[in-house]
């Protein structure tokens, strides 16, 4: 089967983190992938995984993108692609508007998966617009059922984007030149309990709960040491600024580091004796909570969005309500005391993604044979 993936770019997050390693399953299992996106750091990691990239401009959020729709025909047509599965919203306007002026016999089947909670407007309305859709949690399936009634509910399915279980597979040895080379770049943090925070730098995201928490966990007396991993979204970084200040002001600057962005996200879960997920907005999904799962690492997130759906089925005694510091603190507490035991289900593999995802690829063609 041919498969081209087109989403803005391939910088970071979670939806192109989730392409590229979806993209690399693809490949294992003998299809040919192709990825279409304006670039960015993790292409060579796609390339090197089998996957082919084209580099093409529908990342501009302008009616500038509309002059290149013909292009983009041009080019899905030379790709002879079965499927054509979009990411986003910009992507997906600018496929629709190319495949509608191909004959029907000669177009490949669409496919959007829902990786939000966007907008409600007609500019979102467009991640409807495939043969079929994919929502990435219960949660989003919900959302697109309250605010897209013209979406057919017998299109919808409820896939949940799966941790590759090669990468995050806590039964490797731990990486001796990995740990030496991390603490002898941080001294400091060495016989410390490591608490993590993986996420996008921004306010909802929960690194200023995060903060309190160090604070508060500290002043319990116990050995710990908070990690903020995360980049601020260009344009905003004085939001880095503010949190830097907030330690600072906290006096936490010996308790807390800022790692910026990460390659070796394994290692950091396998290393952190917790991880945090504290978006105060409901989030789709919540990759991190799987990884660091997956690396049987535990994880206290607000009961919230599609994170609290994946820890409801993993770890439920982990939620806590949502800005209840003292809650989250001494769940926090608890679980640094006494490490709890749990499992991350099958439906939360790359594994399981990829067979639904090809289920739904495989049904859309059958449609048109039929």
């Amino acid at each position: 089967m041919r498969i081209v993936q087109i989403l803005p770019n391939l910088n970071s997050g979670g939806v192109e983190r989730g392409t590229v390693d979806f993209a690399g399953e693809l490949v294992r299992q003998k299809h040919h992938s192709m990825v279409i996106s304006n670039g960015g750091r993790l292409v060579s990691q796609l390339e090197k995984a089998g996957s082919r990239h084209i580099q093409f401009a529908v990342h501009k959020k302008s009616l500038l993108s509309l002059f290149k729709v013909s292009a983009l025909r041009q080019l899905l047509l030379s790709l002879d692609a079965d499927i054509i599965h979009v990411r986003s919203r910009i992507p997906a306007w600018m496929t629709w508007l190319a495949l509608r002026k191909i004959p029907v016999s000669q177009r490949p089947k669409l496919v959007s998966t829902f990786h939000g909670l966007y907008s409600i407007s007609p500019y979102s309305a467009i991640m409807g617009c495939g043969d079929a859709v994919i929502a990435i949690s219960h949660c989003v399936k919900n959302y697109i059922q309250d605010n897209y009634p013209k979406i057919s509910q017998d299109k919808i399915s409820v896939i949940h984007r799966g941790v590759d279980s090669a990468e995050f597979n806590p039964s490797k040895p731990k990486n001796s030149d990995w740990q030496d080379a991390f603490y002898q770049q941080r001294p400091e943090l060495k016989n410390k309990a490591l608490i993590l925070m993986p996420a996008r730098l921004s306010r909802w995201k929960g690194q200023l709960e995060f903060i309190n928490l160090i604070e508060d966990l500290k002043q319990q007396g116990l050995a710990i040491h908070g990690l903020i991993v995360g980049e601020p979204t260009p344009g905003k970084e004085g939001y880095l600024q503010q949190l830097q200040q907030q330690v600072s002001s906290n006096d936490l600057s010996s308790d807390i580091s800022f790692l910026g962005h990460r390659s070796d996200m394994p290692e950091l879960y396998a290393e952190s004796a917790l991880v945090c997920n504290l978006s105060t907005h409901p989030e789709p999904f919540g990759r991190t909570v799987i990884e660091a799962l997956a690396m049987n690492t535990p994880v206290v997130a607000y009961d919230c969005g599609g994170p609290a759906e994946s820890m409801a089925e993993c770890l439920p005694e982990g939620l806590v309500e949502t800005n209840n510091r003292q809650q989250l603190a001494q769940k926090a507490a608890e679980f640094l005391r006494h490490k709890p035991q749990f499992t991350l289900p099958y439906s939360f593999t790359l594994a399981a993604q990829a067979e639904a995802t090809m289920n739904v690829y495989q049904q859309v063609l059958a449609s048109t044979e039929n």
